[in-house]
């Protein structure tokens, strides 16, 4: 097999990597991100690393996965473009007295020399970066061989992957940057990944969104959610009111709750990709 390589699109990703950092500075994305908890503990359940492992965690956010990996004895660096994020995780961490290296480091640049950690990993963070194929050339070049790449990727079929479909539907993405929902696509990992991997596990699972009603939920998001936050933003009085409408049906459509409340299963991947 040959190396995994990159390529880089015509698109103007520094233009869209700066919108991007806005938009998940924006709001407070530590709010929403903690209630994810249980999907970094999961992924480190199952990646069951060594005591000692050399982890990387990319596009960290405020340290779901970081934490978790630390709780097993990982030797944990965590990484964002996003500075504010990275505070929040620094405070969770010394709040249980974890020892962590926080870095502020680009997915599609990693700072770091070739085969320099055991895991690399990136729960609902590296799927969000704009030119996909390179940051996923960088997660294979600084995992060893015989290492690990961990991730959990929402699918576009999944409620988030339709949620982004929708925020879509009324303030267009940007040209030439591809859904990250391609992450979650079996497809596309192995397309992506095959080339570097003896082996690529997917399970699909589902992560669980709750609140009072629909209408808070989206509340909420609207209020700390940057991408969300920056959609209503974008749009007239009537757009909003549009998009508002659509979020609500789409709530509707997937709710399993039938008291008023909310209760919508999110489909995500959760991946192992064992290097070569």
């Amino acid at each position: 097999m040959t190396a995994l390589t990159a390529t880089r699109p015509q698109t103007d990703l520094a233009a869209v990597k700066a919108k991007q950092n806005e938009a998940w500075g924006s709001g407070d994305y530590a709010k929403i991100g903690v209630t994810l908890q249980i999907v970094g503990e999961e992924l480190a359940e199952r990646m069951d690393l060594t005591p000692g492992a050399r982890v990387l965690d990319v596009a960290a956010g405020n340290g779901n996965a970081t934490l978790a990996f630390a709780r097993r004895e990982g030797r944990v660096t965590s990484t964002d473009y996003v500075e504010s994020l990275l505070v929040r995780g620094r405070a969770r961490a010394e709040a249980e007295g974890l020892d962590i290296q926080f870095m502020i480091a680009d997915a599609e640049a990693l700072p770091f020399e070739t085969a320099s950690y055991d895991a690399v990993v990136s729960t609902f963070g590296v799927m969000f970066t704009p030119d996909q194929k390179t940051a996923a050339a960088e997660l294979a070049r600084v995992c060893r061989p015989g290492g690990q790449i961990g991730l959990a990727n929402w699918t576009p079929e999944g409620f988030i992957g339709r949620l982004f479909k929708t925020l879509g539907g009324h303030v267009a993405p940007p040209p030439g940057v591809s859904s990250p929902a391609f992450w979650g696509r079996e497809d596309w990992l192995e397309e992506t990944f095959g080339a570097c991997a003896s082996e690529i596990a997917i399970v699909p699972k589902d992560f669980v969104f709750r609140a009072s009603s629909p209408e808070d939920f989206v509340a909420f998001f609207r209020t700390y959610y940057g991408p969300m936050r920056k959609a209503f933003a974008a749009l007239p009085t009537e757009g909003q009111a549009a998009l508002h409408a659509d979020l609500i049906a789409l709530i509707g459509e997937m709710n399993t709750a039938n008291d008023g409340t909310m209760r919508v299963p999110a489909r995500y991947a959760e991946v192992i990709i064992s290097r070569i």
